[in-house]
Parts: C-alpha cells; structure tokens; sequence
C-alpha cells in the first residue's frame, strides 16, 4: 500500500488482528467480525465498519489495518447474508436493528472505551446512515465515503431503471463478499454478456445469463419504479421532511424527528464522476440545515477511482475527522467546511459552504447549432431528431459505477444523427461553474412517450468535446404542444479557459445507463415491441449555468 499511495502517514502502532468472531444480531443471527487493535497500551477509540463485501481485500487492508495503525480498534464485520454472516441480506430492512446489536455487543467487550466513530464507502455509508437514524450515545463522528442514502435513486430515474447500476450492484453485492477470485469471474462473465442482457426483449430477468443466478432483492427493487410505492417505505435514510413528495403522512413526521437528532458530526467524500454524488450533495444540505457539523470534500473522482487513485487524499480527509472528533484532536482539520476540486484548471477550492453564491447564467439553442445568450421571443422548433430504440443512443462515461465511467472524448457520441449538440463561442476569457446545472427543456414528440438525455461538454481549440456533467428525465408529451421539463444535470465545479467553448449535448436516452424508452409508454422491463420517436425541441429551451468570472490564480 505504501509503495501504491505515496503519502500515507507513518504508522503510530503494530496492528493485532482477531478474525472471526460472532456477534449474535437482535434475532440471534450470527454477524461474523474481524477485530484489528494497535498493539500498546491505553485506551484507543473504535471504528465500525459493516460491509457485505467480505471482509478480505481491500477492506482489510485499507480499512482494518490503515486505521488501526493510527490508534483505532476497527471492528470490520459482514452484514447479514453476506460474508459467513448468518441470515438472509436485504437491501434496508435489517441494517438498523443489526448496527444497533453491534453496539450492544461493543459495550460488553473491554477494550471498548465507549468512544464509537464510523467510516466506509457507498453501502458502508448506507449502513452508518441506518445506526445515526437512531444514533446511540458513543457514536461522536461518521465518514461517509461516495456514500449511499436512497436506494431507489440508485436503481431508478424517475421511473426509469438505472439498468448499468442493477447490474454492478447486483454483481458486487452478489460475488464480492465470497472472496476476489468469485468476484472477478462473475465480473468478467457479466462484461462479457453485457449487450445481450441489456438489449433482451423482455428485459426482466434477462440479467440471469450474467450475473449467473436469480437475484431475489434484485428482482424486487426493479419491479417497483414508483418512489411512493409502499415497496420503498424506510428504504430512504434522507431523514427529511423534504421526503414529503414520496413519503406518506406518517413517514414524513418519522424522518422530520430523525432530522432533528442529527448531531453526529459528519464528513462526507465523494467525486465529481461518483453515481452517488447527488446523494452525498443532498446529505450536505440537509445536515446543514440542521446545524450538525459537517464537511464536505469533492475530488475529480468516480466511485471507485476515489478509492484508488484518490484514496490518499481520502483517508487524509477521515483520518483528520475522525482524530478530530474522537480524540480531540483538530490539528489535521481544514479552515474551511467544503474542498472542491476544480476541473479545467486540475486545483483544489476551499469554500465555507456549497453551492457557492453564483449567478444563473441561461444559454439557448439556436439552428445550426450555435449556443447564444439572447433570449428567444416565441418557442418555435429549432430542430429534431429520431430516436430509434432498436439502436439506442449510447451512454459515455460520467457518474457510474463501472470502468467507463468518467470523462470521455464525446466525438464519436456526437457525430451521431440522434445527438444535438449547440456549441457557444469561443470564451474571451475563463469562466468558472461552481453548482447546480440544469437544463429547462421545452420539447414535442410524435409518440407522447419519450426520454431525454442532457449533458454540459468543454469543447477545446483543436475540437475535442469532454463531459463535465449530465442529467436524465422520462418525458411524456400530448398532441403538438411541446411540454416542459427541468433537469437536473447534478454540480460541477469547472473552469472553461479563455479559448475553450461551452457545449449543450441532448439526446433520447443513455443506454445501457438507462434502459432503453420503447416509445410505447410500455414498462422498459416488459416491452416487446419498440417504436422510434421523432423529438422536436424548441427554442425556449435552456442550459442553466452557476457561472461567473474565474478567479485570479494564486
């Protein structure tokens, strides 16, 4: 590890490791947990990790002993179901009961001082959210690392399936925890058969041939598209009343409490190119809404790549927080609450909130596919497209969970006939996208069942065409009025230089990112039958831009 990731602190301890051990959950179900503990004298603060990965690599390593090292006991168990752990897994329901025995069995054990902290990447935060729901009183800190809250957002947009998610999610949650040689097999067999699954008429239960069994938890999350289904009841750790719209009465008033017992103090990590970064910003906000402390730390990372390539600064980031708030110790804190990376410039930001205050700058199409500033008098087409979903529209990088996902050249995306793409002029100087982006889109269909697929680009001087950020929106139309949408195309924060171009990038769908729209108003899971659709958008559509003039370089 220290030869992969220069710049990991000097260990203070030897580690000593207790594999195996049982904690018995509140129904008696065997949690098997590995133990890791500085091997000196005194009193030293524990660490939980629950995961249903396993236990083995990378977690072993990047988390048992890299913190153990520094003065923690980590306790590193495997959820229910999963890793020699007794039980069934299931997506939510039993992670708070099960965090809540751990910390039971913690209380009996002598070397527990009762000072409890938590840390752990995406399901790893999803199991800190369920025990900070209640949070019992040795919890004083949480590092929730590309971090996961709602699982319906991950496997749904807005009705539509995250199809590239169910399969990743399916695959990790189903192979990893048996060990890395089962993991990798099951990875390449599902890359392998990935466009025959992904393009099967129907599509449920085609996922079987790849991933190599029937998933039972997979198969339920997917055929409830609906937020408000009572399917998703709890699913959601927002712990919110902004969860009104998708909750009911009694569920608001459950998550509104839970809003108001947040005291924990929290770090969040995520990158720009993470699937789970639009949770993570969610968290924020409403952490700070409720004055818990909290940071926020914004690499130029996917989902995994932050625990590569940015696992440095990430675990300089927890180890900061967590010696800070459970060993009273503030030296390695930063000044400010938010540190963003910015992209176009490769520098890091220290901000005291986010988003930043930023003016809204709109951008509207024009024919021949210029972007311009001037808004339009009327809403008459500026131009169209066919979307045929026997040839589906591609998805390119961005916020995934494979390793695609990313910046891509966006060339040959866009010398598609089904990718529009208005272009603005050449900047006469920087400018900075520091928040939300978002698009306002005002468009018809001949079918009334339609999706679209928006995306900011950084175009250079020699032309090539990079994605910065992207959102997705089912969109159902009626007769020849256009309808109007928002979507949300999640945050950035970048810097076009003097010479770069702004690009608007929409088309009909992202497959297999998203399943493909049969353009039937058929569920994407049960079609059979696929009709083209001819999208026309017109010229009071908007790209939103968080812009302003770049800041001097130090």
């Amino acid at each position: 590890m220290r030869a992969l990731w220069r710049g990991l602190p000097a260990k203070r301890h030897e580690v000593g490791w207790e594999p195996g051990l049982v904690v018995p959950a509140a129904d008696g179900s065997p949690l098997i947990t590995d133990h890791y503990f500085p091997r000196a004298q005194g009193d030293f603060p524990t660490l939980l990790v629950r995961s249903p990965y396993g236990r083995g690599l990378p977690w072993s390593p990047q988390y048992g002993l890299l913190f153990a090292e520094q003065g923690f006991h980590v306790v590193l168990q495997s959820c229910r179901g999963t890793g020699g752990s007794g039980g069934a897994f299931d997506l939510w329901r039993n992670e708070p009961a099960d965090g809540q025995a751990t910390v039971s069995w913690l209380r009996e054990q002598p070397w527990f001082n009762g000072t409890l902290g938590t840390v752990g990447p995406s399901y790893l935060g999803y199991v800190q959210w369920a025990l900070a729901a209640d949070p019992p009183p040795e919890l004083k800190a949480m590092v929730v690392q590309v971090g996961l809250h709602d699982p319906y957002a991950l496997f749904h947009a807005g009705g539509a399936p995250r199809l590239e998610n169910a399969l990743a999610v399916g695959v990790g949650m189903t192979y990893q925890h048996q060990g890395l040689g089962p993991f990798v097999k099951a990875t390449l067999r599902l890359q392998r058969r990935l466009r025959d699954i992904t393009t099967a008429q129907p599509l449920r239960g085609a996922y079987v041939s790849g991933l190599g069994c029937a998933i039972p938890w997979l198969d339920d999350v997917m055929a409830h598209p609906d937020a408000t289904d009572p399917f998703w009841r709890g699913a959601s750790l927002a712990g919110s009343a902004e969860t009104a719209e998708t909750t009911g009465p009694a569920e608001t008033a459950e998550t509104a409490e839970t809003a108001e017992r947040l005291n924990v103090p929290t770090a969040l990590i995520t990158g720009w190119h993470d699937a789970l970064v639009d949770q993570t910003f969610e968290q924020y906000g409403r952490l700070r809404r409720a004055g818990c402390r909290t940071a926020l730390l914004v690499g130029p990372w996917t989902h995994t790549s932050a625990l590569q390539q940015g696992w440095p600064e990430v675990f300089a980031e927890s180890l900061a927080w967590l010696r800070a708030h459970l060993y009273a110790d503030p030296s390695g804190l930063r000044p400010t609450a938010v540190r963003v990376h910015v992209g176009g410039e490769n520098t890091w930001r220290d901000l005291d909130d986010w988003p930043p205050t930023a003016a809204a700058t709109s951008w509207y199409p024009i024919p021949g596919g210029h972007l311009t500033r001037q808004a339009p008098a009327d809403s008459t087409p500026v131009t169209a497209f066919r979307y045929d979903p026997a040839d589906p529209t591609p998805s390119l990088g961005g916020p995934l969970l494979s390793r695609t996902a990313g910046p891509q050249d966006n060339g040959t995306l866009e010398a598609r006939g089904d990718v529009l793409t208005f272009t603005g002029p050449a900047l006469t100087e920087p400018v900075d996208i520091l928040g939300p982006v978002s698009a306002r889109l005002s468009i018809s269909t001949d079918t009334g069942h339609a999706d679209v697929f928006t995306r900011l680009c950084e175009v250079d001087p020699q032309g090539r065409s990079v994605n910065v950020c992207d959102g997705f929106s089912p969109l159902r139309t009626a007769g020849d009025a256009p309808s109007r949408v928002t979507v949300p195309m999640s945050a950035t924060a970048h810097r076009f230089p003097a010479g770069h171009r702004i690009r608007w990038q929409i088309s009909g769908g992202a497959h297999p990112r998203f399943a493909r729209n049969p353009g039937t108003g058929e569920s994407p899971l049960d079609a059979t039958t696929f009709t083209p659709v001819h999208i026309t958008l017109h010229t009071d559509s908007a790209l939103v831009l968080p812009s302003s003039p770049a800041q001097p370089e130090d």
